[in-house]
């Protein structure tokens, strides 16, 4: 596989898709760009974030039946690319087929001259709510993060919960959880919401200990608690805390929605790279509106996943916030917007951004600088932590 994986076909009318290529960028991003015989070009987000060369191996696999075909068939496309290798899921294959879907509705929309959302139903409101991630080795310094976001006009922040947790904590511990954030309250005041994103590291057992005593500051919510092999706790976990549970980035398709929206959670956060892209995260909004839950996107990602998402959330009545990459810890020599054209489409303004109102996916890819960083290529890994007897603790 090289670097800007490209397989090409014959076109077989003006809508058939005659080229297919991948680009690994950094900070940890890999893009693919579909090109019709009518001189459309769609591009889409599909990363697994440490495992970006296999799913590129996946969208060469896959481009070999989509070369030719015609590329406004998004949904017998999904449909194919999702069930026709008789295998059925997985991060891998989910997210390479996430970035084609994402490129087949960029080439339809601009193809008819339209935002994606257009082709939703038509938008239910005019901007979209988002939040900023803030960090800091000291409670001091996030606090100090939180409020200069403040400052810069956004209305929420997210923040990592805890490091490296045992599976039940000292009462040390747990109080040092709890008191970063009753500092943190206490800095940003009631009119601002915080998230607290625990990515997987409470036991079920620390989640019921923990939560309750979170309750009087009020988060926006708590994310993924649990790792999703404990889904099925969820429902203990809520039922013992009154505070919005959120989960998702690591479900990959309605049917792991299923179960878990069922448990009582009231955030669901599906990935646009990672859940089957526009296609199936719609879906996932409609089954989360059936049991009051709303949509919180998740989206740590590059440009054309933010796009994708915003596009989904301007059509998405049970839409609640968006989050963003902008300025977060990963984005380390590249960041959200340096693979743009025009980047003001990613103008924050009060916690807000405005409808996009360009064509497609609403944003304008610098294919050049594309070009240009994929001939240095990231090989971004996560870290692994351990615990302190030595054993591995999820990151």
């Amino acid at each position: 596989m090289s670097i800007a994986s490209t397989h090409t076909a014959a076109p077989s009318s003006p809508s058939a898709i005659t080229r297919i290529e991948t680009f690994l960028v950094s900070p940890r991003w890999l893009f693919v760009r579909i090109e019709t015989a009518d001189g459309h070009v769609g591009w889409g987000e599909p990363i697994v974030e440490g495992r970006a060369e296999a799913v590129a191996s996946v969208v060469a696999t896959l481009a070999e039946r989509l070369l030719g075909a015609d590329a406004g068939r998004i949904e017998d496309h999904w449909q194919v690319m999702t069930k026709g290798g008789f295998y059925r899921g997985g991060p891998v294959l989910s997210s390479a087929v996430a970035g084609i879907d994402q490129a087949l509705w960029d080439l339809k929309g601009k193809a008819l001259g339209v935002p994606v959302y257009e082709l939703l139903g038509g938008p239910v409101r005019d901007r979209a709510r988002v939040y900023t991630w803030v960090g800091g080795d000291t409670v001091e310094e996030l606090a100090e993060h939180a409020l200069r976001a403040k400052e810069l006009g956004f209305t929420a922040v997210k923040c990592n919960g805890a490091t490296q947790l045992e599976h039940i904590e000292s009462p040390a511990a747990t109080h040092r959880i709890v008191d970063q954030f009753a500092e943190l309250r206490e800095a940003v005041g009631e009119d601002m919401d915080f998230a607290i994103d625990f990515h997987g590291r409470f036991s079920t057992a620390m989640s019921r200990r923990v939560l309750p005593l979170l309750e009087p500051l009020l988060p926006l919510f708590v994310e993924e608690p649990v790792v999703p092999e404990f889904s099925r706790d969820l429902a203990r976990i809520t039922a013992a805390t009154s505070i919005p549970i959120a989960t998702g980035e690591r479900l990959y398709s309605r049917w792991d929605f299923r179960d878990v929206l069922a448990a009582g959670i009231a955030v669901a956060q599906p990935d646009l790279s990672h859940a089957g892209g526009i296609s199936e995260v719609r879906r996932i909004a409609a089954m989360a509106e059936a049991h009051d839950v709303v949509m919180a996107p998740h989206c740590p990602l590059g440009p054309i996943a933010l796009a994708a998402s915003l596009q989904v959330d301007f059509a998405t009545p049970n839409f609640l916030i968006q989050e963003q990459s902008l300025g977060i810890h990963y984005n380390v020599g590249n960041d959200l917007l340096d693979y743009l054209v025009d980047p003001t489409v990613f103008t924050f303004t009060d916690g807000y951004v405005q409808r996009p109102t360009a064509p497609g996916l609403g944003v304008e890819v610098d294919e050049a600088a594309v070009r240009k960083a994929a001939a240095d290529p990231h090989r971004w890994r996560n870290d692994v932590w351990r615990r302190r007897d030595g054993a591995f603790a999820e990151w």
